[in-house]
Order: structure tokens, then C-alpha cells, then sequence
């Protein structure tokens, strides 16, 4: 019967046992990286490594002891580095041949500490035992100390030139754990960097002074997005430099003339990458290289210009920065001539902070892309100017719910109608996503669509309503469409599930109005209520959304009652006869939100009533038939004649006859033409015929279709509109 011991190795939730009961663990072919080997006897080379608590001896035969193979101690192969054995990279011995070194571990255990523990390399330590300091190997790369050597070491003197590093400069890392510590910190402080230029500087200010007295960051300019291929020869712009600052010479090398800021002067900021040259080499083959290497030794010019020198020997690196798919760029790691040189491990170092880095600048320029993309489209989805219809004017604000989720399904409209009326929208669509700014943008373009139509508020809700049915099941919006008629005074709102709107006073009295709330825009079969109310001239009719007035910290009705006090004390400060104006109005009510208040996006348009006074406004209707134009121009010429612009009666005396003239043609039914005064003489004439007259081009032969011709060429502005129960043909000239 076998008699071979069954030991079980706790798994990495389990507490380690302590020392007088642990079981002994057995030979482990992975012991090289998976422990640490222990510190050498007195008296042998090596570096000075920390002891841990003495433990007894494991007498050789049992498993965990070390192999008596035939192979002394000057004959066993010295354990890699920690970064060199994670890395699979072959290094070295650190001990030259013959001398005398550490006894090969054999099982993972050295000759003098066979740990009676087995716990797998993920397992805790117990709370009762403190962690005792394990012991490292001497880095590959770093050969076998001297008595002597160990003892500058220990003092802090440069194992070569045996000086002390120089007053405030930081010790170079010696030992592989240094070097993981180092680069863990570095790739957390990279990773915290959402953008280009902080992952850049996070890059540089781990670096500087840790690693290297100086950095130099090459990027691909224009950087690619993606999977797009971009065109044209390979330049690498010098996006940031970082240093150590000094104040002594250093013997005319490159540091003394490096700044934090990209310009230079001395450093070449721009870099062609020639192919087949030795800088596209050292990027196509993506590991670090130092600069006495041949490949950098032939690409460093190439990178900085012909003109300027590193410092010799190992002082330099070069270290490609590859993202995804391509290289994007390189960093170049720099040391002065009196500080200790890079070494071996250096060059793992380096590769580590670069891959991070450009994978990081990878992320980073994927995420400007889509924040750009979504700043066009929102930008896109509203308007970008207020028009100014007569009798009315109109401010707006609108705010994202937060800097990373910039696009909504929040809208505002302002669309002028026949009239000289206006159509005030606005609109919420359900959540804050490309989804939603997608929705919203048929729906704003579907509103602006039917106020076209001029049909009435509720039927404009109606035909929305079909439409975001269309669009799905689930598309849910709030809506609140408004037509203000500056010539009556009064406005007709309709309600799809909006807050209601808040109407201020010229007196400085705010108003919550009542409209009927209505069910949301998608529920389907439903009907919309209208409701007219007045508007005085001098009020403010405020439209928002429920991001301004809901929140986590309080409900919808009582936001909009503090809405309300908040207008009411704003238009205290101006007096009662002086309304505040729109954009001070607007950044006023906006300063109600709270730390906690911004849960949604917010759309908010402000219109201040002016109306047009009665006796700026003259009506008449004119029967279809052959004297309609002449009557036409009379009563233009009285109308102009007591407002005082006689100036433009020949202007309009010829404008009005060609439209009354056009109207009259095709009509069955009286024609209506009204002129407004404001700061522009508006006509309109207005018939029962739906077709909309076009503007062209007649031809010598044809008897008319020249009437539009003069009106485009003598008026400021016209155009024509259809209404539900025809046209409208209007136009406006300038006066003094």
C-alpha cells in the first residue's frame, strides 16, 4: 500500500494555519514562481535581503527538503526576479561561476526555511499572526554584492561610482519588488485619466522623478479613431514632456532644454516616420530598446532631430506605444549622465507603462469620438436660433443631466404661423439616451410638420400621439404645445401629461395656469383639451420640463410652487412697471436647482407677450371681383397715411395689387388683407384656395407670372402659408 502523504492546500478564502500546525508541504515543481526562495547563509554574495522569524530545519527525506541530486550549492541555477519570472523572461545567473550562491530551492523551499505551511499562493494570512516580510531574490540583472558592496548599499551609495545619490533625488529602484510596486501605483494613477491629456500626464508625473529624469511623449497626429486606416505618411507630434528641474550643467545634453510645455523650440515637435527608416523599425517592433541599442541609435535623431543628443550608454529608452490595433506614438524615458543607468528589468518597466498608456489614449480618443458625436447630435435635434416673430420675444436654456450623458429627450420650439402668430413647444422624452435624442428628433421635426398645417393645438398632440406609435409601444413623451396670437392677446394651450406653465404678471403676480394635464404622447387613444386663455401684453409665459422642478430630493408640485415664488421674487427686483429681462430672467430660474437637483435634463423657454396694439393693425375683407385691387391700394394708401409712412406707398401700392390681384383670380369667397405696423410693414392676404403660388421665371411671350418676381425683388421678406381653410400670401417691407 502506498504510503505517500496526502497533504491538502487550503483554498484563498481559508485562514492560514499557524506555524506549530501546519502540515509540511511537498515538493512543487512550480516552487521557483511560486514562492521565494530564501535569503543566502552568512558570509555568501548576494543582496542583503529581510530575514523572517527562524523556523526549524526539515531534515532531508521528506517531501519539502531539499533534493539530494548530486548538485551541490555552486551548482544550482539562481531563481529569476520576480518581474523576470511573471514575464517568462529568461535573465542571467546572479552569481558568477563557481562562487559560492543559494542552494537551489527544490520544491520551492530553500535549505534553511522549509515552511510547514502549504497554503496556495492566493491564501491570507491568519489576523493573529502578523505578515512577516518575505524574503527576495537579487534581481537577475543586478550582479552579486561584495562585504563591501552591500554595505554602500545599505548606506545608500551608487554601487558603481560609490557616491550617494545627489540632495533630493529619489533612490533608483534596486530590487524587483520595488519595480512591481512601481509600476502598480504608475497603471493606477494612468487608469484614473478619462481624456487624452490626463492620461498623458498621468503617464508623465508617475514617471518623473520615480523612474526617469526626464519623458518625452510622441503621438500619432492626426490619432486614429477605432477601426478606421488612416491615410498618408505617419506623423508623431511631441504631445508633452515632463523633467526634473536643475540648475547645474549637465554637459549640453538634451534635459537642461526640456519644458512642460509642448512648444519647445529646441525639440523637434513634428516627426515624419519614414518607411523602411530605422524609427519605423523600433515602432514595428513595439518593445522598449535603449538608446545604445543600433535600431535607437539610428531612430532617435530621426524622432528628436539631428541637431540634439541623449545621454550616453543605458541612460536612454525607447518605448512604443501600441493601442488596439497600431502603434500610436512613443515615449522616450531619459536619465542624467550622474544618475545610475537603466538595467535590464528597466526595459519591462518601460513596456508595462507604455501598453498601459496606449490602450488608455485608445479608450480615451473611442470616448471623445462618441462625446463628440452626441454634443452634434443634441446640437442638431434643437434650434440653434430663436427666431423673433412680431409681438413677442424668446429666450431658452438647456442643460444635459450630466457631463457623460450629454444627449436627451428634452426640446423646445418656437415655429412663427400665418398670421404673425407663434407656436411654443415643448417636449420630454422618456430617459436621457441616444435613444431618446433619436425619438425626440422625429417628434420636433413631426411638431414643426403639422404647425405648418396650422392646425389646432389639440389636433397637432393627436397626430403626435399616432406618430410615436408608430415609432413603438414603449416611446413615451410629455408635450405642451401653445399658439400665441399677438393681434387678440391670447394664447391656446394644449397638454399631453407636461407640468403646467407658469405665466408672470406684469405686476410681478406668478401664475401656476390651468391646463388640463392630458394623458402622455404614446398611450393612444385618448383625446386633447385646448383651453385659451389671455395674454396680457408685458407677461412671461415660462415652458419647462420636469427636470427643472423633480427631483430625488423633492416632488414635481412642489417644485413648480417654488418655481413660482422664485419668478415672483425676480420681478421684485425690477419694480412693478419693468418686466426683468428674458436672459437674467432664465439664469435666475435656474439657480433654484440644488447640489442634489439635477437628476434629468432640463429644456426651459421663456416668452415675453408685447403684442400689437389695436391701432397698429388694419383689416378689411375685399369681394372676389375685377375692382378688388383698386380698393386694395386705397385702403392701403389711408392706412399707410395715418401711421405716417407715406414713403413706401408706391412700394406697397404695387406689391398689394399683384397679391390681391393673384387672390382674387381663383377665389370663390371674399379675400382678407390685414397690415400690421411694428418694426416692419407686414401684409397679408389671405383666400380660401389651398395651392401655394411658386416663384419662376416667365417667359417674353407669357402675359403674366410676374407678379411674385416683384415681390421677391422689393420686399424685405415673403412667403406663403396653408392654412386649414386655404392660404396666406404675405410679405414685409422696411420702413424709417
Amino acid at each position: 500500500m502506498d504510503s505517500t502523504r496526502v497533504t491538502e492546500h487550503p483554498t484563498s478564502h481559508e485562514r492560514r494555519q499557524p506555524s506549530a500546525a501546519r502540515p509540511t508541504a511537498p515538493a512543487d515543481p512550480r516552487g521557483a514562481l511560486l514562492r521565494t526562495p530564501e535569503p543566502p547563509a552568512q558570509g555568501s554574495t548576494g543582496l542583503p535581503a529581510q530575514g523572517r522569524p527562524a523556523e526549524a530545519p526539515v531534515p532531508p527525506g521528506i517531501p519539502g527538503a531539499p533534493a539530494s541530486d548530486g548538485q551541490g550549492p555552486t551548482g544550482s541555477p539562481t531563481p529569476s526576479g520576480a518581474l523576470a519570472a511573471a514575464t517568462g523572461t529568461p535573465a542571467a545567473s546572479g552569481t558568477p561561476a563557481g562562487s559560492q550562491g543559494p542552494p537551489a530551492p527544490s520544491g520551492g523551499h530553500g535549505p534553511t526555511d522549509a515552511p510547514t505551511g502549504s497554503g496556495s499562493e492566493h491564501s491570507q494570512p491568519s489576523v493573529t499572526e502578523p505578515d512577516p516580510h518575505r524574503p527576495r531574490p537579487a534581481p537577475e540583472a543586478i550582479p552579486a554584492q561584495s562585504g563591501a558592496e552591500a554595505a554602500a548599499a545599505q548606506s545608500g551609495k551608487e554601487r558603481r561610482t560609490g557616491q550617494g545619490p545627489a540632495p533630493g533625488t529619489p533612490m533608483p529602484m534596486r530590487r524587483d519588488g520595488d519595480r512591481l510596486r512601481f509600476v502598480g501605483a504608475a497603471t493606477r494613477r494612468i487608469a484614473r485619466g478619462i481624456d487624452l491629456d490626463e492620461i498623458v500626464m498621468g503617464l508623465c508625473r508617475a514617471t518623473v522623478p520615480t523612474f526617469s529624469d526626464a519623458i518625452l511623449v510622441y503621438l500619432r497626429d492626426p490619432l486614429p479613431v477605432g477601426d478606421e486606416r488612416p491615410t498618408g505618411p505617419v506623423v508623431l507630434r511631441l504631445r508633452r514632456t515632463d523633467r526634473i528641474p536643475e540648475d547645474r550643467d549637465t554637459e549640453g545634453f538634451l534635459l537642461p532644454a526640456l519644458q512642460p510645455e509642448p512648444d519647445l523650440g529646441i525639440t523637434a515637435e513634428l516627426c515624419t516616420v519614414r518607411p523602411g527608416g530605422a524609427l519605423n523599425e523600433v515602432l514595428r517592433g513595439v518593445r522598449p530598446v535603449f538608446a545604445d541599442a543600433p535600431a535607437a541609435r539610428a531612430a532617435l535623431p530621426e524622432l528628436i532631430g539631428e541637431d540634439l543628443t541623449v545621454p550616453g550608454g543605458q541612460r536612454a529608452i525607447l518605448a512604443p506605444l501600441r493601442g488596439r490595433r497600431r502603434v500610436i506614438g512613443a515615449a522616450l524615458f531619459l536619465r542624467r549622465p550622474d544618475r545610475p543607468a537603466f538595467e535590464t528589468d528597466d526595459l519591462l518597466v518601460a513596456a508595462q507603462l507604455a501598453t498601459h498608456s496606449a490602450l488608455g489614449i485608445d479608450k480615451a480618443v473611442l470616448y471623445g469620438r462618441e462625446a463628440y458625436i452626441a454634443d452634434e447630435l443634441q446640437r442638431t435635434m434643437l434650434p440653434e436660433t430663436l427666431p423673433r416673430p412680431t409681438g413677442v420675444r424668446l429666450a431658452s436654456r438647456y442643460l444635459p443631466a450630466a457631463e457623460t450623458a450629454r444627449v436627451g429627450g428634452d426640446w423646445y420650439d418656437a415655429i412663427p404661423l400665418p398670421g404673425s402668430r407663434v407656436a411654443l413647444v415643448v417636449g420630454d422624452v422618456m430617459g436621457h439616451s441616444m435613444t431618446s435624442a433619436a425619438i425626440m428628433g422625429q417628434l420636433r421635426t413631426t411638431a414643426q410638420t403639422l404647425a405648418g398645417l396650422d392646425l389646432p393645438p389639440q389636433e397637432v398632440l393627436h397626430h403626435l400621439d399616432e406618430q410615436a406609435q408608430r415609432l413603438g409601444t414603449d416611446r413615451m413623451a410629455t408635450c405642451l404645445y401653445a399658439v400665441y396670437d399677438p393681434v387678440a392677446h391670447r394664447i391656446t394651450i394644449a397638454n399631453a401629461g407636461h407640468p403646467p406653465p407658469v405665466l408672470l404678471h406684469l405686476g410681478g403676480r406668478a401664475e401656476v395656469l390651468r391646463v388640463p394635464p392630458g394623458a402622455p404622447i404614446g398611450v393612444g387613444g385618448v383625446d386633447f383639451e385646448a383651453v385659451e386663455l389671455d395674454a396680457p401684453a408685458g407677461a412671461t409665459l415660462l415652458l419647462y420640463t420636469d427636470g427643472l422642478v423633480e427631483s430625488r430630493l423633492r416632488d414635481v408640485w412642489t417644485g413648480i410652487e417654488q418655481l413660482r415664488e422664485k419668478l415672483a421674487a425676480t420681478a421684485q427686483l425690477t419694480g412693478a412697471d419693468h418686466p426683468p429681462p428674458l436672459e437674467a430672467l432664465c439664469d435666475e430660474v435656474l439657480d433654484m436647482l440644488g447640489p442634489g437637483d439635477r437628476d434629468d435634463d432640463i429644456a426651459l423657454l421663456a416668452a415675453r407677450f408685447d403684442g400689437i396694439a389695436p391701432s397698429d393693425v388694419a383689416f378689411w375683407h375685399l369681394d372676389p371681383e375685377d375692382a378688388a385691387p383698386g380698393r386694395a391700394r386705397r385702403l392701403a394708401r389711408k392706412a399707410l397715411s395715418r401711421w405716417g409712412l407715406e414713403e413706401l406707398t408706391d412700394s406697397l401700392e404695387l406689391l398689394v395689387s399683384e397679391v390681391v390681384t393673384n387672390a382674387v383670380r381663383y377665389t370663390s369667397r371674399p379675400v382678407t388683407l390685414r397690415l400690421l405696423r411694428t418694426d416692419v410693414l407686414r401684409c397679408e392676404v389671405g383666400d380660401d384656395v389651398p395651392q401655394l403660388p411658386r416663384l419662376r421665371q416667365a417667359r417674353a411671350t407669357d402675359e403674366g407670372g410676374r407678379g411674385l418676381y416683384l415681390v421677391n425683388k422689393l420686399a424685405r421678406r415673403w412667403g406663403a402659408t396653408r392654412l386649414s381653410t386655404g392660404k396666406v400670401v404675405w410679405f414685409e417691407l422696411n420702413h424709417g
